[in-house]
C-alpha cells in the first residue's frame, strides 16, 4: 500500500465517529510510525497485530472491520455495497417499504431476490439522532431501531405481499426485541409512508390478531416513516459477506419461528375441532 493511501485511510478511520477509543489509539500509533519515516509495511504489521484479537472475535467496529478484512486479503472486506438506490428519487411504479424486525442481518436475504425488488438496504430509523453509528444504536442511545428499506416495483410486487412476508419473519408478540436480540433497538415496527400503507399494515395486523395463532397480543407497532440512515458498509448484504456467522444467527431465528408456527397450527386445529 502506498504511504499516502495508508495515511489517508488511517486518518479517516480515526475521525470516524463509530471508531472505538482502543482502535483509534492503535490507528494513531501506526500513523505516527509511518509519518516518522518507517515503512508502511511496518506500520501495518503493528496495526494488524493489535487489531487481530478483536478481528478473530468479529468485534471490530464496522468501518475498521472493513479496512482490516480488505487489507488482510478477505475478498468480502473489499466489497462496497452500492447504496445509490437509497439516495435516488423514486421513479414511477416504485415504492419503499421499511420494516424493523430484530437484527437487520437476517432481514435482507428473504426479500432481496423476490420479483420486483430493486434494493434492500440495512439501516437505522425511528430515533432522534442524525447519522447514528452502530455502536450508538445498539447501545440504546439514539432511539433508533435496526431496520431494512425495501425498494420495489409496484407492477411486480405489492406492498401487501411484503407485509405478509414480514409477519412471517418476525415474532409479532415480542415488544422487547426479537429472538436472541434484546432491547428497544430490535422491537418490531412497520414504518408507513402514507394512509394506503397504513391501512394495509393495520389490516394485516388485525387479521393476524384474529387468526387465533398467538396466545399473546400482536404488538408490532405501525409508525410514520422517519429518516432512514443506511448502516455502515460492513452490515450491508451481511448474508453474503459473513455467511458462516449469518447462518448461525439466522438458524436461531428460523428454529424459533418454526416452533412458534407449529404451536399456532396446533392452536388453530384445536379450535376448529371444538367448533365441529
Amino acid at each position: 500500500m502506498e504511504r499516502d493511501v495508508f495515511l489517508a485511510k488511517v486518518t479517516n478511520l480515526m475521525l470516524a465517529p463509530g471508531t472505538r477509543a482502543f482502535e483509534r489509539e492503535q490507528l494513531r500509533q501506526a500513523k505516527h510510525l509511518v509519518e516518522a519515516g518507517r515503512p508502511v509495511a511496518e506500520g501495518w504489521a503493528q496495526l494488524e497485530s493489535s487489531l487481530r484479537p478483536l478481528a478473530m472475535r468479529d468485534n471490530l467496529t464496522p468501518d475498521v472491520a472493513d479496512f482490516y478484512r480488505a487489507e488482510t486479503g478477505d475478498p468480502a472486506g473489499a466489497v462496497q455495497t452500492d447504496l445509490s438506490a437509497h439516495f435516488d428519487r423514486d421513479v414511477p411504479f416504485q415504492e419503499r417499504a421499511i420494516f424493523a424486525g430484530g437484527c437487520f442481518w437476517c432481514m435482507v436475504e428473504p426479500f432481496v431476490d423476490l420479483p420486483g425488488i430493486t434494493a434492500v438496504t440495512s439501516g437505522y430509523t425511528g430515533g432522534h439522532s442524525a447519522h447514528p453509528t452502530y455502536e450508538q444504536v445498539i447501545g440504546g442511545y439514539t432511539g433508533h431501531v435496526e431496520a431494512v428499506e425495501i425498494i420495489f416495483d409496484t407492477r411486480k410486487m405489492s406492498y401487501a405481499a411484503l407485509v405478509a412476508l414480514y409477519f412471517q419473519l418476525t415474532d409479532p408478540t415480542d415488544a422487547l426485541g426479537q429472538f436472541q436480540d434484546r432491547g428497544s433497538q430490535y422491537r418490531p415496527v412497520i414504518f408507513v409512508k402514507d394512509d394506503t400503507q397504513r391501512q394495509i399494515a393495520e389490516a394485516a395486523k388485525a387479521e393476524l390478531a384474529a387468526s387465533g395463532r398467538y396466545l399473546r397480543p400482536i404488538i408490532t407497532a405501525i409508525e410514520p416513516v422517519a429518516t432512514f440512515w443506511p448502516a455502515e458498509n460492513y452490515h450491508q448484504d451481511f448474508y453474503k459477506k459473513n455467511p458462516k456467522r449469518y447462518q448461525m444467527v439466522e438458524r436461531t431465528r428460523r428454529q424459533f419461528l418454526q416452533f412458534q408456527r407449529a404451536q399456532g397450527n396446533l392452536r388453530v386445529m384445536l379450535k376448529r375441532r371444538k367448533k365441529a
